[in-house]
């Protein structure tokens, strides 16, 4: 079958489905809120959306991340327009940063820091896109599980950073405060990516060797060996 010009066969459409059916039930459960924006708060999908893309393959796990989000506006009724897609950018970005092996990913980070900089409130702040170093850094170590995740969800944080300066009326002095926060939240997220990519890497490879189907990526170091123990 295809899906969105995309050859997929029957048993990876059930593993996208479950993935997605995974990625809406987290984006239900609240982390912790967003400061300096009323309403607006961190879930559990910033620890499975990031792998998307090394799971399913770059084209089908941007895919799968922009599909869910999609799913989840419209369950919970929110407005698709322009403005809530573009705020759906952040994990996709994250998403193609650690869905792919090359440098150039990086290139959104250091973009992401010139825009914040250019603003009359970001230049008052311009030691916060600091942070967005990481990422670029740790783009020249991604054979490194945390370095991609680390560089993973600065990624995410330096386009959503972006978008919450030029879309909400945040004061410099909010701004100024949140480092010690990002740290904390980056760091969890880290961590969360790190576990999960473990996780679902163990389980396709046990999938794997069960079934011998192999329509999904297994980074096969990151699995914990259990195929040969459930035998």
């Amino acid at each position: 079958m295809k899906i969105l010009g995309f050859e997929i066969d029957k048993r990876k459409a059930i593993f996208m489905a479950v993935f997605a059916l995974i990625g809406f039930v987290l984006m239900q459960v609240q982390f912790t809120s967003i400061l300096g924006v009323e309403s607006k708060s961190f879930n559990l999908f910033q620890f499975i959306g990031p792998i998307a893309a090394a799971t399913l393959g770059l084209g089908l796990g941007v895919v799968a991340v922009l599909g869910i989000q999609i799913i989840n506006a419209i369950v919970l009724g929110k407005a698709l327009d322009i403005s809530s897609l573009v705020f759906m950018l952040p994990m996709v970005f994250a998403a193609l940063y650690f869905g792919t092996k090359n440098k150039a990913s990086a290139l959104v980070a250091a973009m992401c820091m010139v825009l914040f900089w250019i603003s009359p409130v970001g230049a008052q702040v311009w030691f916060y896109p600091l942070f967005w170093l990481i990422p670029i850094a740790a783009s020249f170590y991604k054979q490194n599980i945390i370095a991609r995740s680390m560089g993973a969800t600065f990624t995410a944080h330096a386009v959503g950073s972006v978008i919450y300066l030029y879309a909400f009326n945040i004061p410099a002095e909010v701004w100024a405060m949140l480092p010690p926060v990002v740290v904390v939240e980056r760091f969890t997220f880290t961590a969360g990516i790190v576990l999960t990519y473990y996780a679902v890497n163990t389980l396709l490879e046990v999938l794997t060797a069960k079934t011998g189907v192999s329509a999904w990526n297994v980074e096969k170091k990151y699995a914990i060996q259990l195929a040969k123990k459930l035998d």
